[in-house]
């Protein structure tokens, strides 16, 4: 029998994270999920303009992974921080070195789906 994915498998990981803009239109962009806690997703701005714009005016994005035969939806709201101590902990991962790391998206979590 395998092992089915669990949340905490996918910090670290590669991740779709779908905005939609004041258009209505869609975007996605792949970014790596910098941390997973207290309910709340964490990922490192360090290019992206369209994704930025799309928050500020829609706060809801959708993040999919999948691995396999297994796949997990995050739906949540989205606060953008360019200042403060969630650009601070950004800035002190070490996967962020050598990277501009001009904000911090930091997710609500309001739904997880498995699929798969």
């Amino acid at each position: 029998m395998r092992k089915r994915m669990e949340i905490k498998d996918i910090k670290n990981k590669i991740v779709a994270l779908a905005t939609i803009g004041s258009d209505g239109k869609p975007h996605n962009i792949a970014v790596e999920l910098n941390s997973f806690e207290n309910n709340k997703v964490v990922i490192t701005n360090n290019e992206m303009k369209t994704t930025v714009e799309n928050i500020k005016s829609n706060p809801y994005v959708s993040l999919v992974y999948w691995k396999g035969d297994d796949g997990v939806r995050i739906d949540g709201k989205v606060e953008y921080f360019d200042s403060g101590k969630w650009l601070d902990f950004v800035k002190g991962l070490p996967e962020n070195k050598g990277f501009a790391a001009n904000g911090a998206l930091v997710i609500e979590v309001n739904k997880i789906t498995k699929l798969g």
